[in-house]
C-alpha cells in the first residue's frame, strides 16, 4: 500500500515537472511565436477593432433603418514567424490570391509578426486558403463598413477609407468623414499581453426619410435619362424646422465599391457646386421689393420686351414668340417670368437694400449645414463699388449670381415658414434652430400667394384640392472660356405645399438636358409628381374646396 502510495505521488510529480517544462518551453523558448500568434488573432479576430456607429434613417413614424453598418468580411492573414518554408508557402497562395509568389516569398521572409494579405476576401477565396492547410496561414473574420442600400443617398452618407497608419477605418466623404470622430470610437491595444477593449463609436440618426429619399431618387433618375440630362439633383425640406428630408443627386456610386467611379461623382452637388439659378430668383426680388415697401403684388409697369441696361440689352425670354407683355402688374411677372418685371422691381427697391436681403435671405455665405465641403455661393459682383447696373439687372432674374441648391431652397423656405429662415440640418439629435427673420409674415403670405397663382397659371404643377406654390427657372450655363453663356441650359423648379400651411419645399435641378427646353416641360412635372407622392404619404388633408356646378 505504502508502495502504491509513493508510485501515485511519483507519477504526479513527473506530470507536474513535465507540464512545468512545456510551459518554460512555452514562455521562454517559443514566446516570441506565441505572442505573434496571439497578436494576430486579435487583430485579425477585430477584438481590437472599435465597432463603428451605425448610421440611420428615420421614416415618418420614427422607426430607424441602417444606412451604413458593420459587417464581418473575410480576411486572410499570414503569421511569418510561423511559416517553415517561405518559398513554399508563396508558390502554393500565389494562384489562390492572385498575387506573385515572389512577392508573397518577400513578405513572408521580413519575419513580420502579423501580415495581412487579403482584405474583404472573396468567401470562394478564403476557403481555397483555409483547405490549403498551409502552416502560418490563416482566416478569420474582422468587422468592415457595409451599405445594405448600395447607391442610396450615396453622395449624402459618403464612404469610408482605409487608415492603415492608425489600422482602421475612417470616414472620407459625406456624412462618414463629417461624423467621423463620432462614428469611429477607439480602437483596443494588446500590449505586453495585456488587452485593453476598443471602446466602440456612437450611432448617428439622420433626419432623411428613406421613403421620400427612395421616391424622390427615382423621380430624378428617370427626369435625367428622359432628358439625356449631364445629370441632376432633388431636395425636400420641412420649412418650419429647416431639417432635410431627402437630398439626392445624379449620376450617383455605391459606395460599397466606390474605387471603380469617376472621382468627379464624389462631389455632393447639393453644397459642393454652386450655379447660376435663373428665374426661380425672381420670387426673391419680388420678396425684397415688397417688404422695402417699394412694390406690392399689384404694383405695374410697362413691359416693353426688352431693357437696355449699361448700354447691354435684355430680353424677355418670349419676347420672339409672345412680344411685350404691355402693362402687367409684379405678379404678372411671376406668373409669366418676366425678365424685365424683374429688372423693374430691383430698380425700384434699390441696389444697396436689395444687397442687403440677399444676405438676410443667405446667399454669399454658408447655411452651416452638417454635410462636408459646403460652398458659400458667389455674389461678390455686387458687393463691388464699381458694380455695373447690369449687373444688379441680371441679378434679378438669377443669371450672374451663384448659389448651391441648398441656399435656394432655405431661400425658398423662408417664404413657406412665414419669413423666417431655418438652419437646414440633416442629424436628428439637432433642435431646430431659427436663424433670422428675412420678411415679415405679411410679405411672406402675399409673396406666396403670387407663386400660387403662378402655378394655378401654368397648370402643370397644379394638383387638385391642393393650393401648391413654385416657380421656374430656366438658367444659360456661362461660357467660362470665351466669356458671355453658351446654348446649354440648367432647368430648376422651387415648390412648396400645401401653400396655407406648407409641410414640404421642394427643388429640382436638371443639368444640360438636351435641346436645352424650358424647365416648364422638364422639372416641373417631376416637382408635381413628388409633391402629390408626399401629399399622400403624409395624409395631408386639401386645403381648397372645389365645387362644380
Amino acid at each position: 500500500m505504502k508502495a502504491r502510495f509513493i508510485a501515485v505521488l511519483a507519477g504526479i510529480g513527473i506530470g507536474y515537472g513535465l507540464l512545468l517544462f512545456k510551459l518554460v518551453d512555452v514562455q521562454l523558448a517559443k514566446n516570441g511565436s506565441y505572442l505573434a500568434r496571439a497578436q494576430a488573432q486579435y487583430e485579425a479576430a477585430g477584438f481590437l477593432y472599435a465597432p463603428r456607429g451605425t448610421i440611420y434613417f428615420s421614416d415618418k413614424n420614427g422607426n430607424p433603418l441602417p444606412i451604413a453598418v458593420d459587417k464581418d468580411f473575410p480576411i486572410v492573414y499570414a503569421v511569418p514567424k510561423a511559416i517553415d518554408d517561405a518559398l513554399e508557402a508563396g508558390q502554393r497562395l500565389s494562384a489562390v490570391l492572385g498575387v506573385s509568389a515572389d512577392e508573397l516569398t518577400e513578405t513572408f521572409l521580413k519575419g513580420a509578426s502579423y501580415e495581412v494579405l487579403k482584405k474583404r476576401a472573396d468567401p470562394e477565396v478564403a476557403k481555397a486558403v483555409e483547405e490549403l492547410g498551409l502552416k502560418g496561414m490563416y482566416v478569420a473574420q474582422i468587422p468592415g463598413r457595409y451599405y445594405p442600400l448600395g447607391n442610396l443617398a450615396s453622395h449624402l452618407v459618403g464612404f469610408v477609407g482605409e487608415d492603415e497608419k492608425e489600422n482602421r477605418e475612417r470616414g472620407r466623404y459625406g456624412l462618414e468623414a463629417f461624423y467621423d470622430e463620432l462614428l469611429s470610437g477607439v480602437n483596443g491595444e494588446l500590449d505586453d499581453g495585456k488587452l485593453t477593449p476598443p471602446a466602440p463609436g456612437g450611432d448617428l440618426r439622420v433626419t432623411v426619410d428613406p421613403t421620400i429619399q427612395l421616391e424622390a431618387e427615382r423621380i430624378l433618375s428617370a427626369l435625367v435619362a428622359k432628358h439625356g440630362a449631364e445629370g441632376g439633383n432633388v431636395i425636400v425640406q420641412e420649412p418650419k424646422t429647416g431639417k432635410l428630408l431627402a437630398a439626392a443627386s445624379v449620376p450617383t456610386f455605391d459606395p460599397n465599391s466606390y474605387g471603380k467611379t469617376p472621382l468627379s461623382h464624389f462631389l455632393n452637388p447639393v453644397v459642393q457646386q454652386i450655379y447660376e439659378p435663373g428665374s426661380v430668383f425672381k420670387v426673391l426680388t419680388m420678396s425684397a421689393g415688397i417688404d422695402a415697401g417699394k412694390i406690392t403684388p399689384e404694383t405695374t409697369y410697362v413691359d416693353k420686351g426688352s431693357a437696355t441696361i449699361s448700354g447691354r440689352k435684355i430680353e424677355n425670354w418670349d419676347l420672339k414668340t409672345h412680344g411685350p407683355h404691355g402693362r402687367v402688374t409684379m405678379t404678372g411677372v411671376i406668373e409669366n417670368s418676366i425678365n424685365t418685371g424683374a429688372i423693374f422691381a430691383q430698380q425700384q427697391t434699390g441696389n444697396e437694400t436689395f444687397k442687403e436681403y440677399l444676405t438676410r435671405f443667405g446667399f454669399g455665405e454658408k447655411t452651416g449645414v452638417d454635410m462636408a465641403g459646403e460652398l458659400s455661393g458667389d455674389v461678390k459682383l455686387l458687393f463691388r463699388r464699381d458694380a455695373p447696373a447690369v449687373a444688379f439687372a441680371t441679378a434679378s432674374f438669377g443669371q450672374g449670381v451663384a448659389a448651391t441648391p441648398l441656399q435656394i431652397i432655405n431661400a425658398f423656405s423662408v417664404i413657406a415658414n412665414g419669413g423666417v429662415l431655418m438652419h437646414p440640418y440633416v442629424n436628428a439629435a439637432l433642435a431646430p434652430k431659427e436663424v433670422r427673420r428675412v420678411i415679415s409674415q405679411d410679405t411672406a403670405k402675399k409673396v406666396a400667394k403670387m407663386m400660387v397663382s403662378a402655378v394655378d397659371k401654368a397648370e402643370i404643377a397644379r394638383i387638385s384640392g391642393y393650393s401648391i406654390a413654385g416657380k421656374t427657372g430656366t438658367a444659360f450655363i456661362p461660357d467660362f472660356t470665351r466669356g458671355g453663356y453658351t446654348d446649354l441650359v440648367i432647368n430648376t423648379y422651387v415648390g412648396f405645399g400645401p401653400a396655407s400651411d406648407p409641410r414640404f419645399v421642394i427643388l429640382f435641378k436638371l443639368n444640360k438636358p438636351q435641346g436645352a427646353p424650358l424647365a416648364g416641360t422638364t422639372v416641373v412635372p417631376a416637382f408635381r409628381e413628388l409633391a402629390q407622392f408626399l401629399l399622400n404619404y403624409y395624409q395631408m388633408p386639401p386645403d381648397r374646396i372645389t365645387t362644380s356646378n
